[in-house]
């Protein structure tokens, strides 16, 4: 469940990003979200040992699937957050030139 969570985190970033001002630098984020979405789809390739494809529960600590998924994207967001924050001159910040 956690290869589908990323998948719509990243089709959402993606659409918003054809529709939103650029100085959120969406772009970065969609491609740190497609980045991760191919890797969890590789993992499910490589781990694939007969059984379900899209698992809903874990085994590990979360043991819920979308949980997971969500808990996931918290350090892309939090990365993607420090990325705006160190980029972004305080001139553009104030509405300034």
């Amino acid at each position: 469940m956690w290869l589908i969570t990323t998948l719509i985190a990243s089709i959402a970033v993606t659409a918003i990003w054809y529709v939103k001002p650029k100085i959120y630098k969406l772009d970065i984020l969609s491609l740190m979200l497609w980045g991760t979405s191919i890797m969890i789809l590789v993992d499910h390739i490589l781990g694939c040992e007969g059984g379900e494809f899209i698992e809903l529960e874990t085994e590990g600590l979360i043991t819920n699937g979308t949980l997971l998924g969500i808990v996931m994207l918290i350090p892309i967001f939090v990365i993607w957050e420090i990325i705006l924050i160190v980029s972004k001159p305080k001139a553009n910040v104030l509405g300034g030139k």
